[in-house]
């Protein structure tokens, strides 16, 4: 072979490489982008499909009367909920990792998109023209609200895709556990007040913003004694059998092959007020016209997006927040991954692009996911399934329920609503176990019912984050003591079996040091050390005449007696010459701290050989920093400990290793 040739050989097989290289790169991003792609070719039809099939008809049976509700707290036409229960659901199938959770409306967004939509477009910005009536002009307002609902959706859209792309799923860490579960609380209040109209039959205004509960309740209760009695029957009959429907199924769950559909009472109660004509007899307030068939697909209202970014942020975290947490459920108990960036973009697609077939914000729904768990869906196609059969109602047969009660929608929205309110149980057991967490459960709860959700949630996360910096600025400072014969080092005062090292003050506090708590950290370190420098020292001056310091800390009696047990008991066990800060949780320290530290160095040089910082975590080394370096806070001092060859690990008691 000639050396040309040999060089022309290797620049093919290093394209060759190259080519190989990229083609496997291009098809790893088109899997991540489009995850049906690596499933569904794998599809085990036997095995999954009559799963997925009766999962999809029950779930897409609950789907129905939840997106027409939904659509009451949205604040939009009834018809406009079925289409969001069509289009994102389809869109998810492709883009999703999950493969149990269901997409499509839920309360709290429902809620959210609702407060917006009543702000921006309120009553009294369409009055009747030309007559002398009292009142508002409803098709010229909803047709405004939808607008709002639809350009709103927009803008979360694109803020789900732009943190998606930018991989910042991460963004749902900020929205710890006690959180979510005191806002969707908070949220559970909204709801259930904002029903009450619908529940009695009442003509009150919706409120939004700050004290909007508060201004519902007074204005239902002003107007109580105008209830419409066949409404309040209806819903009352409705409430009570959906709620038995729903304790059967959870206590005869195992013995049941799927659980009883309770929403089949929308049928009924559709045929009873169809039967009894009670929109015509009994003025009972029902869904309506259902236009037939999908709405051609129309650009977004961009000219109302500026007022809309702060909720729309808010929105597009909650709705992320909620999907993320059940998906990571579901992904945890059957032994797949979600993967949280894709969650985003897949729900960034499902609202941007569902915006222009007039939609309104989604996300997973609680109760439908389980319902399509537990009936045995394996897969993303019983969505696929669900959504079929919305498409099926929206083309052929909406018209069907048009006479549904508007209490009926309520009712269900109501019982649904149970499994939020539940989470109240939360409070005893964070008493408990978490008195911090409990603060921010309440915290966030409070907030959002008396502030408004989007208020409620920025405060509740404000109050989260202040919680950790509290945590980090009020650590536990201990004096660390050997446990006797083990490598284990404890906190001396707690624990009788830890005794102090001969001479050696080992300082261990549980938090980082930087600017916000380095002052705290310097303090307590003084208080421990310098009471027991300053004892050591006074006391030897007055008692070396009559005792014998061991090196190895037991005091021996010296020729003559000690006076008294009181004097006995005040001579120390030995002068301290070194201390040791133990950095085993410290995980960062900035400039601040380490200035601090310096000056706290300088402090106790005048009465110790100032030695070590053990276990650094951010230096690499287990072991004492190098003198002169930039990170050198001890001066230098550090081999005054190492001929003693202890190098303690900071371990708290309970620790089954130490480091040599």
């Amino acid at each position: 072979v000639t050396p040309g040739s040999h060089h022309h050989q290797c620049k093919w097989v290093s394209f060759s490489r190259e080519k190989a290289c990229s083609s496997g790169r291009a098809k790893s991003v088109v899997l991540s982008l489009l995850p049906i792609l690596s499933w569904l070719p794998s599809y085990p039809v036997k095995e999954y499909l009559l799963g997925d099939m009766v999962s999809g008809l029950s779930t897409g049976v609950m789907q129905l009367p939840q997106g027409l509700a939904y659509a009451l707290l949205a604040a939009v036409p009834p018809v406009y909920g079925l289409y969001s229960s069509f289009y994102p659901v389809l869109l998810y199938t492709f883009f999703g990792t999950s493969r149990h959770i269901s997409i499509g409306t839920f309360a709290v967004i429902s809620l959210m998109i609702g407060g917006v939509a009543v702000r921006e477009a309120p009553d009294s910005m369409f009055p009747l023209n030309g007559t002398n009536v009292t009142g508002f002009d409803v098709d010229a307002r909803d047709a405004r609200r939808v607008q709002v609902a639809v350009a709103l959706t927009t803008l979360v859209g694109l803020i789900q895709l732009f943190l998606g792309v930018l991989r910042f799923g991460f963004v749902a860490i900020y929205l710890t556990e006690p959180l979510v579960r005191g806002f969707t609380t908070a949220a559970a209040v909204h709801v259930c007040v904002s029903q009450l109209k619908y529940f009695f039959g009442v003509k009150t205004k919706r409120f939004s913003g700050p004290l909007s509960v508060v201004y519902s309740l007074i204005a239902v209760f002003k107007d109580i004694t105008s209830t419409n009695i066949t409404t309040l029957i209806v819903g009352l009959v409705c409430v009570v059998f959906l709620y038995g429907v729903k304790e059967i199924n959870e206590r005869f769950k195992k013995k049941l092959p799927i659980p009883i559909p309770g929403e089949i009472i929308v049928i009924v109660s559709t045929g009873v007020s169809y039967g009894m004509s009670l929109s015509e007899n009994y003025q009972v307030d029902i869904v309506g016209n259902i236009p037939a068939g999908l709405q051609p697909p129309s650009v977004p209202d961009f000219s109302i997006l500026p007022n809309l970014v702060a909720d729309a942020v808010a929105i597009a975290v909650v709705g992320f927040s909620m999907g993320i947490s059940l998906a990571k459920i579901f992904a945890l108990k059957y032994g797949y991954s979600v993967d949280g960036n894709q969650e985003l973009i897949a729900l960034g697609l499902c609202n941007f692009v569902s915006s222009f077939f007039q939609t309104f914000a989604i996300t997973c729904s609680m109760s439908r996911s389980l319902v399509q768990e537990s009936t045995g869906g394996k897969t993303q196609i019983a969505g696929l399934l669900s959504s079929l059969l919305v498409l099926l109602v929206i083309v052929a047969i909406g018209f069907v329920f048009r006479p549904l009660p508007q209490t009926v929608l309520a009712a269900i929205i109501m019982v649904n609503l149970l499994g939020m309110f539940k989470q109240v149980r939360d409070i005893p057991a964070l008493w408990r176990t978490s008195k911090i967490e409990l603060t921010i459960w309440v915290v966030a709860f409070v907030a959002s019912v008396l502030l408004g959700l989007d208020y409620g949630l920025l405060v509740a996360i404000g109050f989260a984050l202040l919680t950790v910096i509290y945590r980090t600025q009020s650590p536990r400072s201990v004096i660390l003591g050997q446990i006797s014969d083990t490598g284990l080092y404890c906190d001396a005062d707690e624990y009788e079996e830890a005794a102090e090292c001969s001479g050696i003050k080992i300082f261990h506090s549980n938090s980082s040091i930087y600017f916000a708590n380095c002052d705290l950290y310097v303090n307590s370190l003084k208080q421990k050390v310098s009471l027991q420098l300053g004892v050591a020292h006074e006391v030897l001056d007055e008692a070396e005449k009559q005792v014998d310091v061991l090196s190895n800390g037991q005091v021996a009696e010296a020729q003559a007696e000690s006076d008294s047990e009181e004097a006995r008991f005040l001579q120390p066990l030995c002068p301290v010459h070194s201390i040791i800060l133990d950095f085993t949780p410290v995980n960062f320290m900035d400039s601040v701290g380490a200035k601090a530290i310096k000056a706290v160095s300088k402090h106790f040089h005048e009465h110790t050989h100032w030695g070590a910082v053990s276990t650094c975590q951010s230096s690499g080394q287990p072991y004492p920093w190098r003198p002169g370096s930039s990170r050198c806070l001890a001066q230098g001092h550090f081999s005054q400990l190492r001929g003693s060859n202890r190098r303690p690990s900071g371990r708290r008691a309970g620790s089954l290793t130490s480091r040599p």
